[in-house]
């Protein structure tokens, strides 16, 4: 790993990407942790959000990009938060390269060519993956419980149920700006950029239900399959893969529901349910770790929520017999987590640059990911009769 800033308490911190999850997540944490981190930089396509942003948080109008490469060769940093949509492979090549530590939003890249190559630079353990879902304090704590059990090995089925209102209904209670002057020439840029990586990832002629798998899987699945990494043996595979639209009465063009199940690498078996529901009442992702003696049960509230609590419930038997017996009584302890899992991570990451600790997630985890997703959009299309070319051919 490259050397750590070890000098350094406070870290100067620039932020591409000034939409939905900086305005309600990362602005106002650095904000809040001030002392450990200084916001010096912010860069985004949209001249207003950059003008809105720059001047709610004090950055100087030299210090406002609204191209990233050029926030990137800049001066007066020290770590780079890329919050940008799209693949993060380009800009956090980049930023390595100038030597700043990068925290990368999900999903890292969308083709394993494009991740292989990052693997490949001298300084990539200075990337994490910014799934939060992991330092969440209530799932390291069921982490710790499963070490007392036996670890990955005593896991024997991982249930995820994901209960998912639409986006507008989460983000009622704040005043997130929207971007409504982005260049037309810059979406037509990333769309072709998107097209061209799906196109690698799964070939040609891929069906719609397909791409939409795809999407969904790295877009959001992805800190469920996080999760099941840090808790289990990793998926090995996907056997069973299922999509179907969204309920009667949800608006045009709503996501679907999607189902993906397997096999863990070692032992055991995983399944996850996310589904789209837009009228549900509020976000609730439930995780529950089954075990010989017992399960262990994380209900996250929705991202958006930063002092909402995250809920462990540990429910074993009062009996004394390992093997299944016990008494037929139940004993259920609850706890709740007093930080987010997203000041959490911001520690994590302070600590990567500062002292080294190593980030729970890296490239090789947003590998990983698209390993999954590839099978999966395989999985599905056999199931409708289309095979699939690309890397996924291969996954």
């Amino acid at each position: 790993m490259t050397a750590p800033l070890r000098e350094l308490r406070e870290l100067r911190v620039a932020v591409a990407g000034l939409g939905t999850i900086a305005q309600t997540i990362h602005l106002p944490l650095l904000e809040r942790l001030d002392g450990r981190f200084r916001l010096t930089a912010v860069a985004d396509v949209s001249p207003t959000l950059l003008r809105r942003v720059g001047e709610r948080y004090g950055v100087p109008e030299a210090a406002r990009f609204t191209d990233v490469d050029k926030m990137l060769a800049a001066e007066g940093f020290d770590a780079v938060l890329l919050l940008t949509p799209g693949s993060h492979v380009p800009a956090a090549a980049t930023a390595l390269r100038a030597g700043h530590a990068v925290l990368s939003e999900k999903p890292l890249g969308y083709t394993r060519d494009e991740l292989s190559a990052l693997a490949a630079e001298p300084a990539a353990d200075r990337l994490m993956v910014g799934y939060m879902k992991q330092y969440d304090p209530a799932a390291q704590r069921l982490r710790r419980l499963l070490d007392t059990l036996g670890g990955p090995a005593a896991v024997h089925h991982v249930d995820v149920t994901v209960l998912h209102p639409s986006t507008p209904s989460q983000l009622a209670f704040g005043d997130v700006r929207p971007a409504g002057d982005v260049p037309d020439a810059a979406l037509a840029a990333s769309a072709a950029e998107r097209e061209r990586l799906t196109r690698t990832a799964l070939g040609d002629d891929v069906p719609d239900e397909v791409r939409t798998l795809y999407d969904i899987t790295l877009g959001s699945i992805c800190h469920e399959l996080s999760l099941i990494r840090l808790f289990a043996d990793p998926p090995a595979g996907v056997d069973h893969a299922a999509l179907w639209p969204a309920p009667a009465g949800a608006e045009r063009g709503s996501a679907p529901s999607v189902e993906l199940s397997g096999p863990l690498a070692r032992v055991g078996r995983y399944a996850i349910r996310w589904l789209y529901l837009p009228g549900y009442p509020a976000y609730r992702e439930t995780v529950t770790v089954h075990h010989a003696t017992g399960s262990l049960e994380l209900v996250f509230p929705s991202p958006y929520l930063l002092n909402v609590p995250t809920v462990l419930t540990e429910r074993t038997s009062t009996g004394d017999d390992p093997h299944g017996g016990g008494n037929g009584d139940e004993r259920t302890s609850v706890y709740r987590s007093t930080m987010g899992g997203f000041e959490a991570e911001l520690l994590a990451f302070h600590a990567l640059v500062t002292h080294g600790t190593p980030p729970l997630s890296g490239v090789a985890d947003g590998v990983a990911d698209v390993v999954t997703a590839q099978q999966a959009a395989r999985r599905l299309a056999e199931r409708l009769g289309t095979p699939l070319e690309g890397e996924a051919a291969h996954a």
